[in-house]
This record gives C-alpha cells, sequence and structure tokens, in this order.
C-alpha cells in the first residue's frame, strides 16, 4: 500500500488561535466597561462612540464572532487536516478566510461605535460587510469540503460532521437574514416588517447560537476531549442520534424568543414544541462527552485542560437544559425582558465557549510548540478563579431577574402595581449589578492569566508550523452500499449526499415556519389607523437604531395585566407593518416605550435624553449630549430613505417624497417652540443663539437638530392605536 508524506499546516491554526485570544480580551475588556456602566451610567458621559447603547453591540459581536469565532477555526482547521489525513485544499483559501475574517472584525470595531448598525441581535453589521462575512464563510466552506474530499480517511468522523453542518446552517442563516435595502454606503432597511422582521431574526438568532456557538464546539469537543483524556468517544450510536436529531429540531426553535408578543400563535407553540423536545438531543450530547471521560477521573483532578473541558460540558448541559425551560410559556413569563436571560445567555457563553476554548488552547500549544506548559499551577489557578467568576457574575443575575419579575408583577390589595414606578424595580437590583461587575473581573483575571501562560509556554518551546506526517493513499471503492454496510457507515464516506441531507434536515422548519408568516396575509391582520411615519419621524427612528435604544427598552407589550396596567393596551401585530426593522427587544432594562407617545411633553423628553436623572432621579439611563449639538445630518437623504421604504410596501406617496423637507422642517419648527415651555431652556438658546451670531459663527437651529427628531419619534410612538378598526 502506498504511504504518503505530507504536512499539515499549523500555521493558519497559529494566526486564528492567537486572534481569538487577542480579540477575546478586548471583547470581554468592553463587556466588563458596559457591566460598571451600569452602576456608573454617566462614566463616558457626552463620548458618543463611548454609550452603552453603540458599546453593547460591539462587545457582543467581539465575543461571539471574534473571540468565540477565531476559536472555532483554529479548531477546526487543527482537527480537520488530522481527521482527513489531508493538509487543508488550499493555502491560499486559509490566508483569505484568516484576513478576511479579521478584516470584518476590524470593520465591526469601527462601524458599530459609530453608530452603523442594523439593530437585529447578533447581526448588527451593515449590508457591505454582510456581503464581506458571505464571501469569506464561503471560502472557508469550500476550503473545507475539498479538504474533504481529498481526505486520506475514508469515513468522515463524527466532529466533521457539526463542522459541515454548521457551514450550510450559518450561510443561509446569514443570507436570508441580511436581506435588505441600502439607503447608502452604510445604512439600509430590512426587507421584511414588524412580524415577519421579528420571526427571521429570532429563527437567525436562536440559530447563531445553535450553529455558530454550539454545533462547531460539539465537533471540537468529540474530537479534543477523546484526544486529552486518551479515551474514545462514549457511544458511536448516540453522537448518530445526537446530530441529526439536533440538527433537525434545532431550526425550529426560534419564536420561543417571541413568545406573548405579536407573533401568530401557531408559530409560537411550534417553537415551544420542538424546544422542549431538544432536551433529549442537547443532553445526549453532554452524556456522550462526560461518559468519555469514564475511567480517567483521577486524570481529570490533575489535568487543568481535562477541567476545562469538563466544566465547559457542564455549563453547555445546564444552558441546553434551561433553555427548552425559558421556552415553556409560563416560565418564560417569569424570565423574559429580565436579567434572567442574561444570566442563561452567559452560562453558556463563560462556560460552554470560553472553558471549551481555553480548554483547547492549553492542549494546542504544547504541541505546536513541542515543549510542556509553562505552568499547570497557574492553569488550575485560571481555571479556579474563571468557575468563581462564572458563579459570581450568573447567581447575581438569576437574583436580579427573578426580583424584576416579582415587583413588575406586584399589585397592592387595592388592585394597583405596588412598584408603579419602574425605577424602584432598578436600585432594588443594584447590587447584582455590582456582584456581575466582580464577576466579570475574576473571569477577565483567568484570561489575562491565559495570556501570560501562552506568551512563556511559546517561547520556552520551537514552534512546528508544517508538521511532517504520512498516511495511506484512500483507495476508492464502489459509490454504493457494500454488502452489510449501515447506510450511516455509507453515509460518512460519500461528504457530499452528507452535506446534501444535512441542509434539507435544517431547511425544513425554517421553510414550514417562515414562508406562511410572510406570503399569508391573513397571519398578519391589518389596522387601518396605522400610518406611516412622518419625514422626521423616520428620521428619528433612525437615531434611536444607532444610539442603540432597543438594547434597553422593548416595544411590546404583552397581554398581561401587569404590562397593561403599567403601559398600555398590549401590542398588536398590525403595529408593526411598517416598521423596517422590527424593535421589538429583548432585554428591559428600562421600561417598554411601545406607548410613550404624548405620555410625556416635549421638553420632558429634552431633559430626559440630555441627563436622565433630572427627570428620573435614580435612573441609570446616560445621557446623550450630543444630539443637542448634531444637526441632522440625513436631512438631505430623507428622500431617498423614503424611495426605499416605498420599494418595501410603505405607501409613501409622489407628494410625501416631495415634500419630505418641508414636512421635515414644519414639524422640528412646532417641537422645538415646544420647548421653549421650560423658561429655563428659552433663555440658554436664545443666549447661545445671540453668542453664536457676535462671534460670527454658524447657529444650527434647534428644529434642525437630532434630538428633535428623536422627539417626534419617541411622540408617535403608540398613539396610532386610538380608534383602530381591524380589517
Amino acid at each position: 500500500m502506498e504511504v504518503q508524506q505530507f504536512y499539515y499546516d499549523n500555521k493558519i491554526v497559529k494566526k486564528f488561535l492567537y486572534a481569538s485570544i487577542f480579540f477575546g480580551a478586548i471583547g470581554m475588556l468592553v463587556g466588563l466597561l458596559l457591566a460598571v456602566m451600569f452602576i456608573f451610567p454617566n462614566l463616558t458621559d457626552g463620548i458618543p462612540w463611548l454609550s452603552y447603547g453603540r458599546l453593547r453591540p460591539l462587545h457582543t459581536n467581539a465575543v461571539i464572532f471574534a473571540f468565540v469565532g477565531n476559536a472555532i477555526f483554529a479548531g477546526v482547521y487543527y482537527s480537520l487536516q488530522r481527521l482527513c489525513k489531508s493538509r487543508m485544499y488550499s493555502d491560499v483559501l486559509s490566508n483569505i478566510h484568516f484576513y478576511g475574517w479579521q478584516a470584518i472584525i476590524a470593520a465591526a470595531a469601527i462601524t458599530l461605535p459609530l453608530g452603523f448598525t442594523t439593530s437585529k441581535e447578533y447581526a448588527e453589521l451593515e449590508w457591505p460587510i454582510d456581503i464581506a462575512i458571505a464571501v469569506i464563510w464561503v471560502t472557508f466552506g469550500i476550503n473545507m469540503i475539498m479538504t474533504i474530499i481529498n481526505r486520506r480517511e475514508r469515513h468522515i468522523y463524527v466532529a466533521i460532521w457539526f463542522y459541515l453542518a454548521t457551514f450550510v446552517t450559518v450561510a443561509v442563516l446569514h443570507i436570508f437574514n441580511s436581506l435588505e435595502l441600502p439607503v447608502h454606503g452604510l445604512k439600509s432597511y430590512s426587507v421584511y416588517a414588524g412580524v415577519q422582521d421579528a420571526l427571521v431574526q429570532w429563527w437567525y438568532g436562536h440559530n447563531a447560537v445553535a450553529f455558530f456557538l454550539t454545533t462547531p464546539f460539539l465537533g471540537l469537543m468529540y474530537y479534543f476531549l477523546p484526544k486529552a483524556a486518551n479515551r474514545p468517544v462514549y457511544s458511536y450510536r448516540l453522537s448518530i442520534i445526537h446530530f441529526w436529531s439536533l440538527i433537525f429540531l434545532y431550526i425550529w426553535a426560534g419564536p420561543h424568543h417571541l413568545l406573548y408578543s405579536a407573533l401568530p400563535e401557531w408559530a409560537q407553540n411550534l417553537g415551544v414544541v420542538f424546544s422542549v423536545m431538544l432536551i433529549a438531543p442537547s443532553w445526549g450530547g453532554m452524556i456522550n462527552g462526560l461518559l468519555t471521560l469514564r475511567g480517567v477521573w483521577d486524570k481529570v483532578r490533575v489535568d487543568p485542560v481535562l477541567k476545562f473541558f469538563v466544566v465547559g460540558i457542564t455549563g453547555y448541559g445546564m444552558a441546553t437544559f434551561e433553555g427548552p425551560m425559558l421556552s415553556l410559556k409560563n416560565v418564560n413569563a417569569i424570565a423574559h425582558y429580565t436579567d434572567w436571560i442574561i444570566a442563561h445567555v452567559h452560562v453558556g457563553a463563560l462556560a460552554w465557549n470560553g472553558f471549551m476554548t481555553f480548554g483547547m488552547v492549553y492542549w494546542l500549544i504544547p504541541r505546536m510548540t513541542k515543549t510542556e506548559l509553562y505552568s499547570k499551577a497557574l492553569a488550575n489557578f485560571h481555571f479556579w478563579i474563571g468557575t468563581l467568576g462564572i458563579i459570581l457574575y450568573t447567581i447575581p443575575l438569576y437574583v436580579a431577574g427573578f426580583s424584576q419579575h416579582l415587583m413588575w408583577k406586584d399589585f397592592d390589595p387595592s388592585g394597583t402595581l405596588k412598584y408603579g414606578n419602574f425605577l424602584e424595580t432598578v436600585t432594588a437590583i443594584m447590587p447584582m449589578y455590582v456582584m456581575r461587575a466582580i464577576g466579570g473581573s475574576f473571569y477577565l483575571i483567568g484570561l489575562f492569566v491565559l495570556i501570560y501562560l501562552v506568551y512563556k509556554t511559546v517561547r520556552a518551546g520551537k514552534p512546528v508550523e508544517d508538521e511532517l506526517a504520512e498516511a495511506p493513499a484512500l483507495k476508492r471503492i464502489s459509490a454504493s452500499r457494500l454488502k452489510g454496510e449501515a447506510w450511516h457507515t455509507w453515509l460518512e464516506r460519500r461528504p457530499i449526499q452528507f452535506t446534501i441531507l444535512t441542509t434539507v434536515a435544517i431547511l425544513i422548519g425554517g421553510i414550514v415556519q417562515i414562508v406562511p408568516t410572510i406570503f399569508v396575509k391573513s397571519n398578519i391582520p391589518t389596522i387601518s389607523s396605522v400610518k406611516p411615519y412622518t419625514p422626521l419621524e423616520l428620521e428619528g427612528r433612525d437615531l434611536y437604531i444607532r444610539e442603540g435604544c432597543v438594547g434597553c427598552h422593548s416595544q411590546m407589550i404583552r397581554p398581561f395585566r401587569s404590562e397593561v396596567e403599567r403601559y398600555g393596551e398590549y401590542s398588536k401585530s398590525g403595529e408593526y407593518v411598517y416598521d423596517h426593522p422590527f424593535l421589538w427587544g429583548s432585554k428591559r432594562t428600562g421600561p417598554d416605550v411601545m406607548r410613550v407617545g404624548q405620555k410625556y411633553s416635549d421638553i420632558w423628553h429634552f431633559n430626559h435624553m440630555y441627563n436622565p436623572q433630572s427627570t428620573s432621579p435614580g435612573s441609570i439611563m446616560p445621557g446623550y449630549k450630543w444630539l443637542f449639538d448634531n444637526k441632522q445630518a440625513d436631512f438631505s437623504r430623507i428622500e431617498k430613505k423614503m424611495s426605499v421604504m416605498r420599494t418595501l410596501g410603505v405607501p409613501y406617496t409622489d407628494e410625501d417624497i416631495a415634500n419630505a423637507r418641508q414636512s421635515m422642517k414644519e414639524q422640528g419648527e412646532q417641537i422645538a417652540l415646544n420647548f421653549q415651555t421650560d423658561p429655563d431652556y428659552k433663555d440658554s438658546y436664545l443666549a447661545s443663539e445671540k453668542a453664536a451670531k457676535e462671534n460670527g459663527q454658524e447657529f444650527v437651529p434647534m428644529s434642525e437638530r437630532e434630538i428633535v427628531a428623536m422627539v417626534a419619534y419617541l411622540q408617535r410612538l403608540g398613539t396610532d392605536i386610538k380608534n383602530r378598526v381591524e380589517e
């Protein structure tokens, strides 16, 4: 039998691994800053690119796509070559993938703080970056699939199944969720509106967690855990059941993020049913991982790599039990919009993704430098301080979540909300936010220990960039099933057929849920009184999106007595038909704003946006002082925005578009005039106008400043529902 010699490419693995560590530190530092800003909301007062609303998506994108994403690629490139006994198909494609992915991360790091965002959870990047993501992702997929085709190992191992499912599903999710019409180079509107946009977004959002943060890590678990334990996977049959049931069921579960919302009831119920069913395959994977360690528990006590893997897999089990439980309507009614959800997400992120990555790093670095880890004692210290950090981060947020639920829904004997002022529920959980910041600090200290250990280990070793290997050439056999060959064994040697079947499995759920919602009009009853936004309100809505207000404020009143009493009539699907994108939100750090329109005066909103504590003592909302100085930058683009909206189905007429600027001017002047009901404002404004004229400086009328557009949008919210007529 011919034995062939070849070289594994460790250079690409090292690049992705170092990038993961670097961006992990950056992303978690930003996360810690955000945690501190809950305690000191005006920490970055007056600096727009350091405001909470703009930094939050930077944090999530940096941790998910930069830290975790680069770790996935490092693990895939290392394991795939060895599982296929072949170098990656193309070094050029590998490097295009690496540098292209880092360029995307850099683009996100620049655009998000500058306020260029779609506002869609985990998909905030604007359309040119979305296109770049698709191109680089396909580059990765081609390189991976061609490597599998050129393999020297007959059967594709279980880890590769999960890699293929990840590639196919993320491509489908990203493309369909990112369909948008550009307004200009860094501004677009989603092609979906309201309820449809919400369903597509959470079909994407839930399955981004499933197929970017879960399935690739399951593949890495199936490779690195047996290697580290020097034991075979516990059950091959269980891995088959785990894989196919997981990828089929996961894709249906997205609607459980939208329970009690304006989403059609049948779609909500489908999400609940399939979410509950997910417990079985998820725990099947966890059990398969943990039982792989049977007989080596003594080794686990002393080996930091295995310790990280055990806690990581346990975190996966906890998160994938909690997720289906949260999809039950009675549990969801307690947890949704509270800090319980933040705790749930971070169990998965910090334990499952973080600890699996740390374990993989500690296993890989010594092997790629032909040396021992610099200090197992320090690695064990990292494990314990990281574990303590997870506990101190999550437990206070669980307590905060339950506290929020109980206070939001508490009525006194007279039938009045006991905590009618939302701020009472905020101040009650401030100690929990302090504990969260402490827990996050501990976790970050652990990461810095890892950075030090990697540095010292690499310095002591000798990097092996092209690792010599040899294997027999793969002998081709009949493509048809052999006598006595199990169907799955046959499928494992037919990667193209395997990929096609995987694609079919993940498409079924999406088609069944999304197609009826988009194309069957009866699913979204219209309301005749709901009209498109005026040009100034549309501009204000874009500012609301730019500043990330949706990260703290929901626009979805659920049909609960407590919410109707607190916020007003519950939300209807027809109210959102002109919303591109939807802004229902997923967390209430502040109150829901669905019915805030006309609840307060224009000058109240003016003062609230400038200094929230002046109108709401104890508020942890930061001020948005730049809105008061900035001229409405898109004043000249309003016609283009309205034209794009009309293309998407919003009934703007030619006359509406032609008169847009005049409409903005008139509505803006009226709001600016309303500001003058406050004598202090009037005196200050007139004084600044006089000073500008005396100094020969340009003076921007208040009617043309961004704050006026923001107030116009806020005052519109929820007002269309009055005297509604359902058709």
